[in-house]
């Protein structure tokens, strides 16, 4: 009998046991069944019975993914932003800057993903919230932080032409960069430009901060040049990427190329080959003279100063050689300061005869820049941004052709042995 009582005791004891082991849900469960037993109501809407229906369920399938992971740094401001779900929909997603500015964003029309509405800034800690919900209508929820790329931590590449505008035969798509590139084969692979001509189209590095693209020979009139940057998380230097992802377009308008002839002291000017315009002008003195070589047009101002200092021409008092305040129809020519421009100081007598000028191309003008009748308001308004100027017997040098948009003085040969793919 007491052997009995002493196994009885400790399978008591082993019972009680297990149940703190399973957990206070197993022992609560058994109280509760024993109540339940006691009073033959068999009714499961207690306290308890809530609990243990919600501990019960299964968790939700939905799998969200916040990209970049939490605690990422030098994220992209382009594409790496965004939220995906798997095994059930978007429900809600808040995105917000660290100071709690909310980021306006879009989740997609099958609701499995969201992303910004637009670009993120750099040096900028963002928070994601998401909640979805799977096919049960079970909730999950995923948050995470993030820091976008600081500006030391990436470049820039400021690009001309303009998306959008139309421009002469000669104007190259050249890129500049705020950094020194040392990676410059994943850069320009990063980069390409094409023509609906068909024309190929190569780059070529002047130095690690920009690279030019032209075809062999001008282009096409009239077709449209597209120039797509996808440079967005390529290393250019080490632990530098680049941020832009962008597709510009723009059209060639005719083909208008003008010959400057320092001998003769005529500039004519064609359009598709045929002459329509000859006119007088007065090129670099002989002590001054103009560089010789294909040049494009790269700025146009209506009137603009021109002092000599800028370009090194100086008195003896470290003051320029001329201050001219008001320089009718300048189109610039070169990064030195070589300009087609017109000239109101001068006799009328010298266009067509003398050479006087330090270094540009001289046309007949009057002040002001509103007299329609002269031959610098003419050929202001009838050029555009990369219109080609030829010039020719100044007994210079050929232009440098970094110094402006001038590569076109580069051999083919030349001009793809400077390509980095």
């Amino acid at each position: 009998m007491e052997k009995r009582v002493m196994t009885v005791s400790k399978r008591r004891r082993g019972l009680a046991v297990a149940s703190a082991l399973l957990g206070g849900v197993l022992v609560l469960s058994a109280c509760s069944g024993g109540d339940d037993d006691a009073s033959g109501s068999g009714s499961k809407d207690t306290s308890q019975a809530k609990a243990d229906e919600a501990a019960a369920k299964k968790t939700s399938e939905a799998d969200i993914k916040i990209t970049p992971k939490d605690g990422s740094e030098n994220a992209s401001i382009n594409n790496s932003a965004a939220v995906t779900v798997s095994k059930g929909t978007l429900t809600d997603v808040k995105m917000t800057t660290a100071d709690g500015a909310a980021v306006s964003g879009e989740i997609s029309a099958d609701k499995t993903s969201w992303k910004p509405s637009a670009q993120l800034e750099r040096s900028t800690t963002y928070k994601v919230n998401a909640e979805a919900k799977d096919s049960e209508g079970r909730i999950a929820h995923e948050n995470a932080s993030f820091t976008t790329v600081s500006p030391s931590n990436s470049f820039l590449g400021y690009f001309t032409p303009d998306d959008g505008s139309t421009v002469g035969v000669g104007m190259p798509v050249s890129i500049n960069f705020d950094k020194a590139i040392t990676n410059k084969a994943a850069v320009q692979k990063g980069i390409t430009v094409s023509s609906s001509s068909g024309q190929e189209v190569v780059g070529h590095w002047f130095n690690a901060n920009r690279l030019d693209f032209r075809p062999e020979d001008y282009w096409t009139e009239n077709s449209t040049v597209t120039l797509k940057l996808a440079l967005d998380g390529v290393e250019g230097a080490n632990g530098v990427y680049g941020v832009q992802q962008k597709t510009v377009t723009f059209k060639i308008g005719r083909n208008q190329i003008s010959y400057v002839d320092a001998k003769t002291k005529q500039m004519k000017v064609t359009q598709d080959g045929k002459t329509i315009k000859t006119i007088p002008i007065s090129a670099g003195s002989p002590e001054n003279k103009t560089y010789e070589g294909i040049m494009v047009m790269s700025e146009k101002f209506k009137e603009t100063r021109m002092n000599g200092a800028t370009v090194g021409f100086t008195d003896n008092d470290g003051k320029g050689e001329y201050d001219i305040k008001d320089v009718p129809h300048a189109i610039r020519l070169t990064n030195s300061g070589t300009f087609v421009h017109g000239n109101y100081w001068g006799a009328k007598s010298i266009f067509g005869s003398v050479n006087t000028s330090h270094g540009c191309v001289g046309l007949s003008d009057t002040k002001g820049a509103n007299d329609k009748g002269t031959a610098g308001y003419w050929f202001y308004n009838n050029s555009i941004i990369g219109d080609v100027v030829i010039v020719q017997n100044t007994g210079d040098k050929t232009v440098a052709p970094d110094n402006g948009l001038n590569g076109w003085n580069l051999s083919w040969a030349d001009w793809k042995a400077g390509s980095a793919v």
